[in-house]
Formats: structure tokens, C-alpha cells, sequence
């Protein structure tokens, strides 16, 4: 990192406030079949612990058909939540916004819009996830890819917003020898408008090494993903091979404790709990609440 990128990240001072500890709103999916149901939920993550939740401007609005088949597709099904008054559910339960995710489209078509609708619940952070159809592995495309995030982070920053990138496994992808989509993502955005929301499983999945990518984000990491991967499967097993999966943290193998110490040194401001499917009991908010030990332990 140049002392360029060391000094221009503009999440000063976050590291003295106490991390925020989240869920994100897509693991609620399932059950926002009504307001009843939806803030039942809420209210639960709210007492296992977590204060904050992560919105998708796709939930908290009416969805498109094809975003519903593409995340129902994807194991995570986002309801009926675009019908329900996501204001009134967020007042009622006392959970606190600590984020909103869009897509680059929407931000680069309309910044006021997005940064409007991330005031309106009380946050200054817009999440930017992986882009979809797109070549990680040409090295053109991707650094066309960081300069339109440098500028919807530019635009953002004008009103009053603070753009992070989510990223999944396909930033691995090599765009020339021993260099990473992520790592030209890293090297060529300006912190001043562009930090990171590291989603750890994705990279371990990937087969990255987690602790050398959290050293080369440093300060620009502002918000942790957190899920843990391994098998709950009780025995005897068919075949000596397991298929691992999301697991409630703490009962997968990912080395949790060590990357929270690491991420903390980072001076991060969230942590988000992020889990994708096989949830215990095949409850999303049950699968919640028992990894709710392991955040309040280590944050």
C-alpha cells in the first residue's frame, strides 16, 4: 500500500468505536412472508445480539421477476420483503441500518438516488457487490472495472456517502501471472472513494490466502463478511470425503479467532454475519442466533 492509499481513506477515526455487529438482510429471505413474520425475525436477531442489519436496495424495494429466479436460483429466496414498509419494520424492531448494497448500474445511473435512499434508514455506507456476467480474468475489463468504481465512489462522496466492494471468489481469478483481479481492484482504486468489505468465505473458498489479502487492504478494510465453512453431517459417512458447506461459526474450519484478531487490527467498523444456506434446522434466524456466541465473544 502507498502512502497515497494510506492516507487517503476517509474512515478516519473508526477504529476507536466499537465494531457493529450485523446481519445481513439476505439470510431473512425466506421468512419475510408478512410485516408479522418479518419483524418476529428482527426482533429475535435484535436479542441474540446483533444491532445492526445490512440492507440490498433490491429487498427494501419492489424486485424485478428475474431478481427473484436469480436469488431463489442462488439458495437465498428473498421473499416477499419488497412489499413491506422496510422503515417501519426497522423502527419497530430497534435494529439500526449499518449498510446498504446496490449494484454499480444503479449507482453510476442515479448517486443521489442511492445515497437518498441509504439516508432515509440512517446510513452512510453503500456496498457495491461482485458484478455479474463480467470477465474477472481480462485485465483491461478490470481496471475499466476500478475506474468506475473510483468515480460512482466520487459521486457517492459528494453526497455525503461512503462506497465499499463486496467481493465473492471470482476476484481471484488471475488477470497475468501471480496477480488477482482483487489485486488490481486494490491497487488501482483510490481510497479516497473506494474501500472494502472483505467477505472472508468467499476467498477461502477461492483458496486465497485470507491473512496476506487483510495485510494488503490494511485500513481500507471497513467491513468483515463473516461466515464459517466445514460439515455438520453426522456419521458414518459413504466415503471418507466430506462436501463442506456454510456452517453456523464456530462449527466449520475456518480459523475464525485468527482472522478476527487480524481484521481487528485493521480498525474495522463492522462485522457482518453473512450465511448462505444449510442452516441449522434449516432456519436462517436460528442459524443466527447460535452464531451469535461467537461474534459477542470476539467482538
Amino acid at each position: 500500500m502507498n502512502e497515497e492509499q494510506r492516507a487517503g481513506s476517509d474512515f478516519s477515526g473508526a477504529a476507536a468505536c466499537p465494531v457493529k455487529k450485523g446481519v445481513q438482510q439476505i439470510m431473512l429471505g425466506r421468512v419475510c412472508k408478512n410485516h408479522d413474520t418479518t419483524l418476529d425475525a428482527l426482533r429475535r436477531i435484535k436479542a441474540a445480539g446483533y444491532d445492526y442489519i445490512e440492507l440490498n436496495d433490491f429487498m427494501v424495494q419492489k424486485s424485478s421477476l428475474i431478481v427473484k429466479l436469480l436469488t431463489s436460483f442462488g439458495g437465498m429466496s428473498i421473499g416477499n420483503s419488497g412489499n413491506h414498509d422496510w422503515h417501519r419494520l426497522i423502527s419497530e424492531s430497534g435494529m439500526l441500518v449499518s449498510s446498504l448494497n446496490s449494484n454499480l448500474g444503479a449507482v453510476e445511473n442515479d448517486p443521489a438516488a442511492i445515497a437518498e435512499l441509504a439516508k432515509s434508514f440512517g446510513t452512510d455506507v453503500v456496498v457495491i457487490t461482485g458484478m455479474y456476467r463480467f470477465d474477472y480474468s481480462d485485465n483491461t475489463e478490470v481496471e475499466k472495472l476500478a475506474e468506475r468504481l473510483n468515480c460512482a465512489g466520487k459521486a457517492l462522496k459528494g453526497q455525503g456517502i461512503k462506497l465499499l466492494y463486496h467481493n465473492h471468489n471470482s476476484e481471484l481469478q488471475k488477470v497475468r501471472y501471480g496477480v488477482t483481479a482483487y489485486d488490481v481492484l486494490i491497487e488501482k482504486t483510490v481510497p479516497e472513494y473506494v474501500n472494502f468489505e472483505l467477505d472472508t468465505y468467499w476467498m477461502t473458498d477461492g483458496g486465497a490466502d485470507v491473512y496476506a489479502i487483510i495485510d494488503k487492504l490494511g485500513s481500507r478494510l471497513r467491513f468483515w463478511h463473516i461466515n464459517d465453512r466445514g460439515n455438520r453431517e453426522k456419521g458414518p459417512y459413504m466415503t471418507p470425503i466430506l462436501k463442506e458447506n456454510p456452517t453456523e461459526l464456530g462449527y466449520g474450519n475456518m480459523n475464525l479467532e485468527g482472522i478476527s484478531c487480524a481484521v481487528k487490527k485493521c480498525g474495522i467498523e463492522a462485522v457482518i454475519l453473512e450465511t448462505h444456506m444449510n442452516w441449522i434446522q434449516n432456519d436462517p434466524v436460528k442459524s443466527a442466533e447460535v452464531s451469535a456466541e461467537f461474534i459477542k465473544t470476539h467482538f
